[in-house]
């Protein structure tokens, strides 16, 4: 049987109604009609005509079948009615995306292929190369909906789908929000600072920023915030974007880690290796996680750091090799975690019930990763997913994530006694909620998303329009005014 997909909203069903009485029927339907222009009458005669000249033709013809035969094309009538519903929906969600000089998005891709070699990290519409490797671990017959996405992608991943997104708009004077596809992270990875300082100079000159002093703007960075608040006298690497008060105070900016006193900052989930082309996809990649066999008890992944005395992901190492039965290390340190180390990954999380959740940062691709494979995270810090991505978790986090203090590790509490003392059915019970908001944070192999379901994307979006509304309401957009 296969799991809904999920949604904030409430899947119970209301309680009987009481009918209105009829009067009020009658007079609820004159009020209607009389809004209606002459137009709008000879619309719906029509409408109305052809569907009693359907039902009498389906009547008449006893070889059409509503159950059996696949549906008929819609009518241009209804074509245009849902054509309208669709406007209807975007009404205050019109977003103008700028075509920005190429020099600040496309041939920073072209830079990234000559000067790392790594030319196929954006192939196949930006996912990557296809994840063949993969084969024998996950299902056949998706198989292809997987690739080895570079999990620094986002800017570019966000930027394809913003070209074909639903309530996209190409008359900025109309639009809610201005969406600028500068890549930021790349322009920091091949240290090309110039450039962020004349997108910068050159974003402020535009008509539509200085309408709003950019409090309308919105930007994906693709990296953790903490690569660009850095000088560059810091240690080389990374940028000051975001120190720059016309972007910091103002620009709503998507990141995969976000400052948690940055109130216009948005974190999104990392991207993950799985991109569904389809609800089919997620569905039957859920009913395979949920039957899969699994024979350990959690997995640690990492390898310790010897420069940091005492360190967390140390203790969790050692107690994961102490209990070699229950627990199945991955070592990633060095370089040890390709392609090759992330088939080894993916398989470790679908042996294991739990996945133990410590990184270089607070938060980690790995943790949507584990999530992906139906293994439920344990968290040693709120900041890892609690703290940052409030928009795709379930609310409570004990629905679907363990949380173990690392001061209590520290101090020797034995993460498999934590761990076995969960019953099958509270394990089974939080594998359901994890499985449950998978679609939330997958990223869709198609420009457009998928038909029904809300992946990472739609949600980010929604998340930034909320932003905007609730500053709006106070007055304005833009850091420091919470009121």
């Amino acid at each position: 049987m296969s799991l809904p997909v999920s949604d904030h909203r409430s899947t119970e069903l209301e309680g009987p109604k009481e009918q209105p009485k009829s009067p009020n029927l009658k007079s609820t339907v004159k009020s209607f009609l009389s809004h209606l222009t002459p137009l709008h009458h000879a619309f719906l005669l029509v409408v109305i005509l052809s569907q009693v000249i359907l039902v009498l033709y389906v009547t008449r013809n006893p070889k059409l079948s509503p159950s059996s035969e696949s549906p008929a094309q819609p009518s241009p009538e209804f074509q245009a009615v849902a054509a309208a519903a669709a406007v209807d929906k975007c009404d205050s969600r019109w977003i103008y995306v700028y075509n920005l000089p190429p020099m600040f998005n496309y041939e920073l891709k072209n830079n990234v292929c000559n000067q790392t070699n790594y030319c196929d990290r954006y192939s196949n519409d930006d996912f990557g190369p296809a994840a063949k490797e993969l084969a024998g671990i996950v299902p056949e017959s998706i198989l292809p909906a997987w690739y080895w996405t570079d999990v620094y992608s986002g800017d570019v991943l966000y930027h394809g789908r913003m070209l074909n997104y639903k309530c996209r708009t190409l008359e900025p004077e109309s639009a809610t929000a201005f969406y600028i596809p500068f890549y930021a992270g790349l322009a920091v990875e091949v240290e090309h600072h110039w450039r962020l300082e004349m997108f910068i100079k050159s974003v402020q000159e535009d008509k539509w920023w200085k309408r709003s002093n950019g409090s309308d703007h919105f930007i994906m960075l693709a990296r953790t915030t903490w690569d660009f608040r850095r000088s560059r006298e810091d240690d080389g690497w990374g940028s000051s974007f975001l120190s720059v008060p016309e972007i910091l105070e103002h620009v709503v900016h998507l990141s995969v880690e976000r400052n948690m006193w940055d109130d216009l900052e948005v974190a999104v989930p990392y991207p993950t290796v799985f991109h569904p082309r389809s609800e089919s996809d997620i569905v039957e990649w859920q009913s395979f996680v949920r039957s899969r066999q699994r024979n350990h008890l959690f997995t640690f992944l990492g390898g310790p750091r010897e420069f940091i005395e005492n360190g967390l992901r140390g203790a969790l190492q050692k107690q994961c090799l102490d209990e070699p039965i229950a627990c199945r290390q991955v070592d990633c340190y060095g370089n040890n975690c390709g392609i090759d180390g992330t088939k080894a990954i993916m398989a470790a999380f679908l042996d294991s019930d739990f996945c133990l959740q410590e990184g270089d940062t607070v938060s980690k691709h790995a943790v949507v990763e584990c999530m992906l494979a139906g293994s439920i995270p344990v968290f040693f810090s709120p900041e890892t997913a609690y703290w940052q991505y409030e928009l795709f978790m379930p609310v409570d986090p004990e629905s679907y994530s363990v949380f173990i203090h690392h001061d209590d590790v520290s101090n020797g509490t034995d993460i498999k006694r934590v761990l076995g003392g969960y019953g099958r059915e509270e394990v089974e019970r939080m594998r359901e909620k994890v499985i449950e908001y998978m679609p939330r944070f997958l990223y869709a192999k198609s420009s457009q998303g998928l038909e029904e379901t809300r992946d990472a994307f739609d949600i980010a979006i929604e998340g930034v329009l909320s932003k905007y509304k609730a500053h709006m309401e106070r007055g304005r957009i833009g850091n420091w005014n919470e009121i």
